[in-house]
């Protein structure tokens, strides 16, 4: 039953080379035209896309709930060197950073655990978690180099996708071409280097484009966590004719992290040590994705939007053993020969299409939108047993592949009752197969196993404009995260695990005057079952685990304050994210009281930012406020040291500076520099098998010249 494998365990996929060769085929069309002939072509141009909230003016007012839209002028001003350092500062969110290029996701929010997924994570409207219904979500976490604005959206809106939309809905926005040619190049601490070029064109009308972007960035890392990453987006699109359109965007990213599961141990935290504690373990990644996206105006009242998705990504993590004995009595971890490669590839194919309609009903305006989409996915969960001395080669110990197809049914209409009210009313329909096939285990011993589930997800809205300057929204609507493979058919048993489901309800308030803008929401999501998954650090047995309760308030806005002066904050309280009755194990001993916290969900987050431009320099100092947090569902306090497992405690309270400056030289010529953790804080970041430290003072500056 034993087998060698070689490294590229996962070879790159025939359907992924036929779409790449497509884009290829794609630019050789349209670059050598364009090149020649793209003075005269208007450089803003949109290609057709998906966005969660919309580029409309006024999109944000029509979402019957709190939204947050974090633009192209803010990236660049708070030079962040991930996507999850950018969204700590939106309200609601909280993030468990584990390493400064936040290679892995840990996002969470409105009181779901940030080492969760409940969240739904798009980019362009297409899922990027490597696996939705078949596995873990947080393997893939798109690079902020090539980004030009986030959407995050919350409420009942945020059914019109799915699924794990109980804490909403995040869509990252990639750069539209541009004509001409960039350069980026950024430099700093831990031996940080990063350059991108940046290229488009056009033809002579406009109607052909294309762009590319490709970035590499190395790192020697903090507490020597080195890594390299490769990140390179490829967009083209053409106007078929006056009401037609198609765009493709080839992406391929791949990233060698020098990181693992270990931390440091409590000792090695006080004396301050910066050594990696596993410097042998490596984390190697990669996503090759295909996007095709047409809209079609079929007249002034009629949209149609399809998209066409498909993506391969791998996660292989060669991790050394410990010696426990020996990492006891050094008080720090003892690495072995023995080797394992914990090696995941998934394959993901979907459509969605969209019809939007604007019309009226019962002699009142109406705005429709009818949708389908249909997903495929699948993953190979591959171990490989290896030594030392012929590492990332061995004998497989486990080849289990897991599969997923789910259809997904959704309805929404916004119906305009007068000129200050709208009521929005949907429904979504979701239902997945899962399968699991264990390719170790003989047909006598049974090899395969599944599950079938329908989710009915209804949601209601209202926006109501009392004055110009003050909107009030509220939203009461059905959300759920099904429970994934390795959870629902563990041991080739459908374990007969509900989805789960939350009843989630917002009520808030926003609006501004132009110098000043807020806004604020009150939020309850209230669990009817949290599946407690296999792997899980909290005693229990794999169960429909029961309810919980979350809700709090989030607040956000922004000032004009003369003289070139503004200010920019928000603060999310959180006093109830717990469980609602008591846990017992398998065996009945009580484990976890009625009201403990949820691991990873601080009461108080907050951010604040005093802004100042005078002529072409910008200048931002911000500060970041994360409350304490408990690692445990057994809300721990003192840090525990557990060979086998993880550490567990309370995080304490933490507050990071950040001072960024950008200046614009002149048309061609951009600097910039930042100074992340300006007050060189030393901080617990978060708990695995080991102590994870937040990252120190960090000094960073660059350039951006256009040709």
């Amino acid at each position: 039953m034993q087998s060698s494998v070689p490294v590229a365990a996962f070879p790159r996929k025939p359907l992924v080379l036929a779409l790449s060769g497509l884009a290829v085929l794609a630019a050789q069309a349209l670059v050598t035209p364009a090149l020649a002939q793209s003075e005269n072509a208007d450089s803003e141009r949109e290609l057709p896309a998906i966005y969660v909230i919309g580029k409309d003016q006024g999109a944000a007012l029509r979402q019957p709930g709190a939204v947050s839209l974090i633009g192209v002028e803010e990236l660049q001003m708070r030079q962040p060197r991930s996507t999850e350092e950018m969204l700590r500062v939106v309200p609601g969110v909280t993030v468990k950073p584990e390493e400064e290029s936040a290679v892995v996701a840990n996002i969470g929010m409105r009181g779901l655990s940030s080492a969760d997924y409940k969240t739904l994570i798009l980019e362009d409207g297409v899922p990027v978690a490597p696996g939705l219904f078949v596995g873990n979500g947080r393997y893939y976490n798109p690079r902020v180099q090539h980004m030009e604005g986030i959407e995050i959206l919350k409420g009942a809106a945020s059914l019109r996708y799915g699924p794990s939309t109980i804490g909403g809905v995040i869509n990252y926005i990639s750069r539209q071409p541009a004509d001409g040619v960039q350069l980026s190049v950024r430099g700093g601490s831990f031996n940080t280097r990063e350059a991108s070029v940046e290229a488009g064109a056009s033809s002579r009308s406009g109607d052909a484009v294309f762009g590319v972007i490709a970035t590499q960035e190395k790192s020697d890392g903090f507490m020597d966590k080195g890594f390299e990453m490769t990140d390179i987006v490829f967009k083209t699109g053409i106007q078929l004719s006056e009401n037609q359109s198609v765009s493709l965007k080839v992406s391929d990213y791949t990233s060698d992290a020098n990181i693992s599961y270990y931390g440091v141990f409590l000792n090695e935290y006080r004396a301050e040590s910066r050594d990696n504690p596993a410097p042998d373990d490596w984390l190697l990644s990669g996503r090759r994705a295909v996007d095709v996206n047409h809209e079609w105006r079929i007249n002034d009242s009629l949209r149609l939007n399809t998209l066409v998705y498909s993506s391969e990504t791998w996660r292989d993590y060669w991790r050394f053993g410990v010696n426990g004995a020996a990492s006891a009595a050094a008080r720090s971890w003892v690495q072995t020969d023995s080797l394992n490669g914990n090696n995941r590839a998934f394959e993901r194919t979907g459509l969605d299409t969209r019809l939007q309609w604007e019309h009226s009903l019962f002699g009142l305006g109406s705005e429709s939108e009818l949708g389908v989409r249909y997903m495929t996915e699948s993953m190979d969960d591959v171990t490989i047993a290896a030594v030392r001395a012929t590492p990332r080669t061995g004998s497989i110990s486990r080849d289990v592949r897991d599969g997923a197809d789910s259809l997904a049914l959704y309805a929404q209409n916004r119906l305009q009752l007068s000129d200050s009210v709208a009521l929005t009313a949907g429904l979504r329909i979701e239902n997945y197969e899962q399968n699991r096939k264990d390719r170790r285990r003989t047909p006598a011993q049974g090899t395969s196993a599944g599950s079938d589930n329908t989710e009915y997800l209804p949601g209601l809205g209202l926006t109501w404009q009392t004055t110009p300057a003050l909107q009030v929204f509220a939203s009461l609507y059905k959300a759920f995260s099904p429970a994934l493979n390795a959870d629902a058919l563990d041991a080739l048993t459908d374990q007969e695990l509900d989805a789960e489901r939350s009843v989630n309800l917002e009520i808030g308030l926003r609006g501004g005057d132009g110098r000043i803008s807020y806004e604020m929401a009150a939020f309850r999501m209230d669990f009817d079952n949290q599946i407690i998954p296999a792997n899980s650090n909290s005693q229990f047995q794999r169960t429909n685990g029961g309810a919980t309760l979350h809700q709090g308030m989030e607040f956000g806005a922004g000032m004009e304050l003369g003289r070139g002066f503004s200010v920019d904050g928000n603060a999310t309280w959180i006093p109830d994210a717990e469980f609602d009755g008591d846990r017992f194990t398998a065996a009945g001993v009580l484990t976890t009281p009625d009201g403990n916290r949820i691991t990873y969900t601080p009461e108080w987050t907050a951010n604040l930012s005093l802004n100042h431009q005078i002529g072409g320099l910008r200048s931002s100092l911000s500060l970041h406020h994360t409350g304490e947090q408990y690692t445990d569902v057994l809300n721990s306090v003192a840090i525990r040291e557990n060979l086998t497992g993880f550490f567990t405690g309370r995080i304490d309270r933490y507050t990071l500076l950040d001072l960024s400056a950008v200046y614009e030289v002149n048309s061609q010529l951009t600097l910039s520099a930042s100074i992340k953790n300006l007050t060189d804080r030393r901080y617990i970041a978060s708990l695995r098998q080991g102590i994870y430290v937040g990252t120190e003072r960090a000094v960073n500056a660059g350039f951006v010249y256009r040709f």
